[in-house]
C-alpha cells in the first residue's frame, strides 16, 4: 500500500471517529419528577393525610403543619398553602335556605388574632389537652343574607392556628318562601347550622399537635465522589 494511500485511509477513519463522537446525545439530566437517578431513588414524605377511621369519622393529619384533626367522614378536606379547608354537605331535601356550610383550619408564623369585628356575639375559651383556645363567634345580616361565623385560635410558640367555622344563609323571603314552608325553613336553618357549629367545635376538640419526619442534616452528609 502506498504511503499516500494509507495516510489518506487515516485521516478518513479520524474524521468518521469525530463526526460519531460529537453525534452523540448528552446526558441526560434527571427531570422534575423523576425519583430515580444514578442508582439512587429517593422516597417522597407524605406531607397530608387523610385516613378514614369508621364510617362516621376521618382524620386529617399534616406533617409539614404539625397537627392532626378528626372530622365528619362526609365533609371534604382540601389542602391549602397554609392548612385545610372542610366543605360541609347541605341536606338539599330538608325545606331550607342554608347556602354554605364551610370549616377551615390556617397556620401562620404570626401572633393570632381576631379579625377587627364590631358584631361579636360571645366570647370565650375552650382547653383542649394542655393548650387553651379563645373563641369569638359572630353574626351579621347584610341585603338578606345571614352570616355566621365561629373561630378559635391557638398560639404556640411563634406559630398561630386558626379555626374557622362560617355558615351562610339566605333570607326565606328572598326566595320566596312563605306561610309554613317560611316556618319551616326558619327552624331547619338554625337546627342545621347550629348542628354544623358543634361539629365544627368537635373537630377542633380532637386537635393534637404531630412531629413530621426528621430531614437529613445535609452538614453531615460527604459529598458525593465524581
Amino acid at each position: 500500500m502506498k504511503k499516500s494511500t494509507l495516510i489518506a485511509l487515516i485521516v478518513l477513519v479520524v474524521i468518521i471517529g469525530a463526526i460519531v463522537w460529537l453525534g452523540r446525545s448528552p446526558a441526560t439530566a434527571p427531570e422534575a419528577g423523576d425519583l430515580t437517578y444514578q442508582g439512587t431513588t429517593t422516597i417522597p414524605v407524605v406531607v397530608t393525610e387523610t385516613t378514614k377511621v369508621s364510617s362516621k369519622t376521618s382524620k386529617f393529619e399534616n406533617a409539614e403543619l404539625g397537627f392532626t384533626v378528626n372530622y365528619p367522614t362526609v365533609w371534604e378536606a382540601g389542602n391549602t398553602d397554609n392548612g385545610v379547608v372542610f366543605v360541609m354537605p347541605v341536606d338539599k331535601t330538608q325545606v331550607s335556605t342554608v347556602n354554605k356550610t364551610q370549616a377551615d383550619i390556617t397556620v401562620t408564623s404570626n401572633k393570632c388574632s381576631f379579625p377587627p369585628v364590631t358584631t361579636i356575639k360571645d366570647r370565650g375559651t375552650l382547653t383542649v389537652g394542655a393548650s387553651k383556645l379563645n373563641m369569638i363567634s359572630m353574626t351579621n345580616t347584610v341585603q338578606g343574607r345571614n352570616y355566621f361565623d365561629r373561630m378559635y385560635s391557638l398560639q404556640q410558640g411563634s406559630t398561630c392556628y386558626m379555626f374557622h367555622f362560617s355558615s351562610l344563609t339566605l333570607s326565606p323571603e328572598s326566595q320566596k318562601l312563605t306561610g309554613s314552608n317560611k316556618t319551616q325553613a326558619e327552624n331547619n336553618n338554625k337546627a342545621i347550622v347550629t348542628t354544623a357549629d358543634t361539629a365544627f367545635t368537635d373537630m377542633v376538640k380532637s386537635f393534637a399537635f404531630v412531629t413530621g419526619p426528621a430531614g437529613q442534616d445535609e452538614a453531615q452528609v460527604a459529598p458525593a465522589k465524581k
